[in-house]
């Protein structure tokens, strides 16, 4: 259970912050975004957050209290437990959270979530920006960056590779999918297996090691540009994008007509709100002679922004 866990959805990550002044009707977004190893506890984390998203605070919090009763460390559950005892108990609950785990970006993203529901913002924005300084490699960490920044769109730019994940690891749990692949890129050390492995890393939201995945990808063969691509996208920071952009800029110039490059760099442009230049890199990507999947990605994207500016106007 890899993925957005009882949440408003994707495109809310960044909007919550908007509104300001009191406190807000219902219960806070629960985000679990659990890595765990035991495809039973997957499930009970799953079904005892889908019980939360429907209102059903109650059953949720008797669910989760039965996963801490046989993993009394699990923080996925004892985060979902606060939530679920919301308005009464919650901040106390995840309080004490923080006590037990002070570097865990989960912890900190719902310590904040719940004080912006009761109206006090800047003490969810500092709970936040905690989650990002502490516990950088999660996606709690992402969520936290999205929510600080509303102005962007949700999450960051994602590195689209030319192949998708090999196929005998589609049934593993997101766990084991990340083990199976870290350890077939040590042993291969292959660009192939490197990129392979900072996709799904990327992908679980876990960016500073997708960051050195791709950097070693791009180490062994540093005229590969699928590979510096990667490494470069994987850069976006809300706080300083010129951290993809100082290295997407140069690739183009070096690499002027490779689709991978032109695709990215028009993602990103993208995530600036710089539509026109966007539009530009993606059209491209679509022509350039190597495009495959980049050209398609691109000529996709570009349909649902012409789409979106259709509906505008």
């Amino acid at each position: 259970m890899a993925g957005a866990v009882a949440w408003a959805g994707r495109g809310d990550e960044g909007s919550a912050p908007a509104a300001q002044g009191g406190p807000r009707e219902g219960a806070p977004p629960l985000a679990l975004d659990a890595l765990v190893d035991d495809p039973a506890q997957a499930t009970a984390l799953q079904s005892a957050a889908e019980l939360y998203q429907s209102g059903e605070r109650r059953q949720a919090l008797d669910a989760f209290n039965a996963i801490l009763d046989s993993d009394p460390d699990s923080l996925y559950a004892g985060v979902g437990a606060a939530l679920s005892l919301w308005p009464d108990g919650t901040l106390e609950q995840l309080r004490g959270l923080e006590t037990e785990a002070p570097e865990s970006g989960l912890v900190k993203l719902h310590l904040g979530l719940a004080l912006l529901w009761q109206g006090r913002q800047q003490e969810a924005e500092e709970a936040w920006r905690r989650a990002e300084e502490l516990d950088p490699d999660s996606p709690s960490a992402l969520r936290a960056e999205s929510l600080l920044h509303p102005d962007f769109p949700a999450g960051r730019p994602f590195f689209v590779p030319a192949q998708s994940l090999p196929q005998d690891l589609a049934t593993l749990l997101p766990a084991a999918q990340l083990a199976e692949l870290e350890q077939r890129a040590e042993a291969s050390d292959s660009v192939r297996e490197w990129i392979d492995y900072g996709v799904a890393l990327q992908r679980a939201g876990e960016a500073v090691s997708a960051r050195e995945a791709f950097d070693r990808a791009a180490e062994i063969d540093p005229n590969d540009p699928e590979a510096l691509a990667a490494a470069a996208i994987v850069r976006f920071d809300k706080d300083d994008p010129s951290q993809a952009f100082s290295r997407l800029g140069p690739l183009a110039q070096r690499f002027p007509d490779a689709a991978v490059v032109r695709f990215h760099l028009g993602l990103g442009l993208l995530w600036l709100s710089r539509v026109d230049d966007a539009r530009e890199q993606l059209d491209r990507a679509v022509s350039a002679a190597d495009g495959g999947v980049w050209s398609r990605e691109a000529s996709e994207v570009l349909a649902r922004l012409d789409e979106a500016a259709s509906q505008g106007g």
